[in-house]
């Protein structure tokens, strides 16, 4: 029998994932320098470019466009550095290998980075809409929030593949600097931190590459921000990117 994959006799298999997803949650929790970032900056910087700073964007109303776009920020930060920078320290530290060794599941092990990102998605998106709703002209419906909030939930697992597929290729701190690397650029790039149209038309047309700027249209279309947007297009392209990434960090993955 493989160990790995066995349980103790009178344990469910239900309270093994739900221990460890509890766990998982309250290490990361307790962890200042990864739920400060994660909880602030979104809303910090979120405040200040919608909010505070003047201007208009045309017909564009700017505290709901970017609170989509913000949000999209918002939720790539949990999922990219919870499973990158979470994965690298645990094989560093040989953690990974005594999990993989004991009775839990493997597949607890992924069940708990996904439900520690969702949720710390989830709290990202409340403080954001509470910012934009609160303080802000931002006047959405319950529906429109409800449907942008499972488009963001959705939307973390390519950036949980491309976190995974990162925390297999690097070890310890310079899993950090990767992830900030990849994350911060392609977050500029994709139009997060400002609309997209006033890049250059080259940077515009780039941005297809990045799983954020896909995110970004499918909740700028929720909110009612763009019109016309290729639902199926985004979606597809976010699962295909989804099972690339999961893919080569499925090859990765048995050589760890």
């Amino acid at each position: 029998m493989n160990l790995a994959q066995s349980t103790s006799p009178g344990v469910s298999l239900s309270r093994l994932y739900r221990l460890e997803a509890w766990s998982e949650f309250l290490r990361n929790w307790r962890t200042p320098m990864f739920v400060l970032p994660s909880l602030c900056f979104p809303v910090v910087f979120y405040v200040l470019f919608a909010l505070v700073l003047p201007g208009q964007w045309g017909s564009y109303q700017k505290a709901t466009y970017m609170l989509a776009t913000y949000s999209v920020f918002g939720i790539m930060g949990p999922a990219l550095f919870g499973f990158g920078v979470g994965l690298a320290l645990e094989r560093e530290n040989g953690l990974l290998e005594l999990k993989r060794v004991s009775p839990m599941p493997i597949g607890a092990y992924f069940f708990a980075k996904i439900s520690m990102a969702l949720i710390f998605a989830s709290l990202i998106f409340a403080l954001l809409s509470v910012a934009g709703i609160v303080f802000g002209p931002v006047e959405i419906s319950l529906l429109a929030w409800v449907k942008l909030l499972a488009v963001l939930l959705l939307g973390t697992l390519p950036f949980c593949a491309l976190g995974l597929l990162i925390g297999t290729l690097v070890k310890g701190q310079a899993a950090v600097a990767v992830v900030n690397l990849i994350y911060l650029p392609m977050s500029v790039l994709s139009g997060l931190w400002m609309p997209l149209f006033i890049f250059p038309s080259l940077l515009q047309k780039l941005a297809v590459i990045w799983p954020s700027w896909h995110l970004s249209q499918l909740a700028l279309s929720v909110v009612g921000q763009l019109q016309g947007v290729a639902i199926g297009q985004h979606v597809a392209a976010l699962l295909l990117m989804t099972v690339a990434l999961l893919s080569l960090a499925a090859l990765r993955w048995n050589k760890v």
